[in-house]
Order: C-alpha cells, then structure tokens, then sequence
C-alpha cells in the first residue's frame, strides 16, 4: 500500500495494534490501542470528533461523531465485523463530504491480516 505520509503513519499504528492484540475483539478496545499508537508517534488527532449536519444554512449536532480525525486532514473509521459492507464505504464517504476532507481510512481489525481490512478513499 502506497499512500500518502500521514496515511502510511495511521496505517503502520494499526498495524501495531493488529499485531499485539489480533481479531476478535470490541472496535472500542482497538480504538483505544491506536489512540495510545498515535499519541506515542506525535501523530496529532481528535478522538470522537464531533460532525454536525448543515441544513438548510443551520448547522445541527445530530450526534454524529468521527471514530479518528487525524491532524485535520484524515478521517479515520474503525471497525470490528466480519467484513466490510457497503454501507460503511458510504458512512465514511458522506463524513468525508460533510467535512469537506478528502481523505478516509475505514480499518477492519476483525482479520486475520489487517492489510485485508483497510481500505483508503479519496474524493
């Protein structure tokens, strides 16, 4: 996987945390193992970052929040399924639209191989 810089980071803090600690596990355990990655490679996030919804020119806190947002410029899903289905490609699609940040990871670490279970998208 050839991505940009702070992707590869992101990606390699993953990794780390699929190695340790393996598939089967709760989404919310991984999420705080890659935050203790991140924070350990000066790697600048927000966790549960709020996503308020603009409508009609009013913008609403509908309760959505972004697992990761890293440095401002990466959102980051985490998940913990037996795959990855379309509607969590369109979940991150619409964060990223909603944001107007162009780049996402969606990372599955109920794999055997995490490379299996990360997927990067651009708009």
């Amino acid at each position: 996987m050839q991505f940009d810089r702070l992707s590869n980071k992101v990606i390699g803090c993953a990794l780390e945390v699929h190695k340790h600690l393996g598939p089967g596990l709760l989404e919310s355990t991984y999420e705080q193992c890659l935050v203790y990655e991140l924070k350990l490679s000066n790697i600048p996030f927000s966790l549960q970052h709020p996503l308020p919804i603009e409508y009609k020119g009013v913008k609403l806190d509908c309760g959505y929040r972004i697992d990761l947002f890293v440095d401002n410029n990466i959102i980051v899903e985490l998940k913990s399924v037996d795959k990855i289905l379309p509607i969590h490609q369109a979940q991150l699609l619409t964060y990223m639209k909603l944001s107007d940040i162009s780049v996402g990871l969606l990372i599955n670490f109920n794999v055997t191989h995490l490379k299996n279970g990360i997927k990067r998208m651009v708009l």
